[in-house]
């Protein structure tokens, strides 16, 4: 499970095998857990669900890190997956 940051006490990280769907990630507080919040990562990232239960103000400021770090993300992914 390879970890892309730690943002507000959230870790950001990707599934290792979930090569075949697009960039992704998932999102939670504490230990990864399979329906941890998922968030494709487009050209302005997209929610697919939040499981997790973040607040919005959170979701909110964690949506825009990712906007402004898209091609950071996406490297992390090929990196991971190549």
């Amino acid at each position: 499970m390879p970890q892309v940051c730690r943002i507000l006490g959230y870790l950001i990280f990707f599934w290792s095998r979930e090569e075949n769907e697009p960039v992704h990630v998932h999102v939670c507080k504490g230990k990864p857990y399979k329906d941890a919040t998922k968030i494709w990562i487009e050209e302005v990232p997209r929610l697919e669900h939040n499981k997790s239960g973040i607040p919005a103000h959170d979701l909110n400021r964690i949506m825009q890190w990712l906007a402004i770090n898209r091609d950071f993300v996406i490297t992390k992914w090929n990196e991971h997956f190549e």
